[in-house]
């Protein structure tokens, strides 16, 4: 769903390495930016998205934040459990 509401490449959507790629670089080179908001609104909670699942995708976002920060871009990431 992230990779369908940001207009990513179908394969981001099973790959969480993929989603890094494509919250960072793809933007960063094309140009200066103002900073970004993400609302992360129920994140599932099931088998198939289990605990440690959840966390690799926090890990993502909030990597993401520091990869932004560094380059003195705001980037604030908010999020929800079902």
């Amino acid at each position: 769903m992230i990779a369908q509401q940001f207009i990513l490449p179908t394969h981001v959507g099973k790959n969480f390495d993929a989603l890094y790629d494509c919250m960072t670089d793809p933007v960063h080179k094309s140009g200066p930016q103002p900073g970004f908001v993400v609302v992360l609104e129920q994140i599932p909670a099931h088998v198939k998205f289990d605990k440690e699942a959840r966390e690799q995708l926090l890990d993502i976002f909030r990597d993401t934040a520091d990869y932004w920060s560094d380059r003195k871009v705001p980037f604030r990431c908010f999020y929800s459990f079902l």
